[in-house]
């Protein structure tokens, strides 16, 4: 644990790490960008990194709402896997949070839980920077000089602006939720990430990022920057998405064809992390299923039954196999209480671990800064190249 002298020497190095000054001239060129190559799909246990050098993952979560069994099914649970075979940056997008009406008093609260929640399900300190993505002003950078290099018709076309932006009224929609697919694109190559642990249904945000790296490496890059008095070359990674073969997408209980989602307007379409026993229990108890006789995988039919049983796979640690041999004769009545008790087991050590790890401000205070640190080291370069290739004064 840090002592209090500790924490202030980190404290005061995360000041100094936000004070920065904004140039307002910038030169802009306009050429057509060579198109970019779509990408290829990795999956978690097919990519093997050089032994000698690591390549590197970045992932975030929102601090709004309860991280729930789909955040960690879905991401975290696959970071703590991924961390012992890449460099890993895990963050808190505190800044994405704010793109919707919001609780500000909830928001400091709940990017300190989401936080502790990370530590609690594994992920390893000695192994991944873990920080708080406004700790590192880059981000913010990054995103305004991209904002200038993106098409205003690249950020009309995403699925999730159009969605959002309908329930938030059209023109009472926030300029935020149109631009944040350019700040996600700046979380990624920030880092010069080799891949982006998403889900199907991100994929296109993770396309924004790689069209935006293309455009600006062939904007700035190469020659061009070299004459600059830059390396040349290309300023960007183009990263590759990660998908994990099971839990990438962990379904509603009330809707199995609807993501399990923070911003359901009913609790009992998910299950929080830190749901007590009796509440993880009814909640499956009362959860939406179907009257087909026996249980089985990949029916289209049933995506309830595949949405639960694919949980109860990766909560057991059992096969897709072993499952289906144990289930596939069960009732619901059968297999719900059989369900409840493996996600409450899996669960009760993350819950017994994060109250530890909330007792202790200080511990958590210096994870999150000496995180931030390292990410800062990794996104002051990157700036730099970009801010050189594209004619800054610096």
């Amino acid at each position: 644990m840090a002592h209090a002298t500790g924490l202030i020497l980190s404290s005061s190095s995360r000041f100094s790490r936000l004070g920065y000054s904004y140039s307002t001239r910038f030169l802009r060129q306009h050429t057509n960008p060579l198109p970019v190559p779509r990408f290829r799909c990795y999956c978690s246990d097919e990519t093997s990194p050089s032994p000698s050098v690591k390549k590197r993952v970045v992932s975030g979560v929102q601090p709004t709402g309860s991280i729930h069994l789909g955040n960690y099914l879905g991401a975290i649970k696959n970071w703590v896997t991924l961390q012992d075979t890449y460099e890993t940056l895990f963050f808190i997008v505190d800044l994405h949070a704010i793109t919707l009406p919001y609780d500000v008093q909830e928001l400091r609260k709940a990017t300190r839980d989401t936080a502790a929640l990370y530590l609690a399900c594994g992920v390893d300190i000695s192994k991944a920077s873990v920080f708080v993505q406004s700790h590192v002003r880059a981000h913010v950078e990054l995103m305004w000089l991209l904002s200038s290099s993106t098409p205003i018709g690249w950020l009309q076309k995403m699925t999730q602006f159009k969605e959002k932006s309908r329930k938030e009224g059209g023109e009472n929609a926030s300029v935020s939720l149109l631009t944040y697919p350019v700040l996600m694109a700046a979380d990624i190559l920030l880092y010069k990430s080799d891949f982006v642990p998403v889900g199907e249904d991100q994929k296109q945000h993770l396309e924004l990022a790689r069209d935006l790296a293309q455009r600006v490496n062939n904007l700035y890059g190469g020659r061009k920057w070299k004459k600059l008095g830059g390396r040349g070359g290309s300023i960007f990674k183009i990263p590759e998405p990660l998908i994990p073969q099971v839990g990438a997408r962990v379904m509603s209980l009330t809707d199995g064809l609807s993501k399990m989602s923070k911003s359901a307007p009913s609790d009992q379409s998910r299950i929080n992390l830190l749901d007590s026993k009796d509440l993880i229990a009814d909640k499956i108890k009362r959860c939406k299923t179907d009257s087909f006789a026996g249980l089985e995988f990949d029916n289209a039919e049933r995506p309830e039954c595949n949405n639960l049983l694919s949980v109860y796979q990766i909560v057991s640690g059992k096969t897709k196999e072993e499952v289906m041999e144990e289930c596939k004769d069960m009732s619901w009545g059968t297999f719900k209480p059989l369900l409840a008790d493996a996600v409450i087991e899996h669960l009760s050590p993350i819950q017994v671990r994060y109250e530890e790890i909330t007792a202790e401000s200080a511990y958590l205070e210096k994870v999150l800064s000496e995180g931030a640190d390292r990410a800062t080291e990794i996104a002051e370069a990157t700036i730099h190249n970009l801010k050189q290739a594209m004619g800054f004064y610096i």
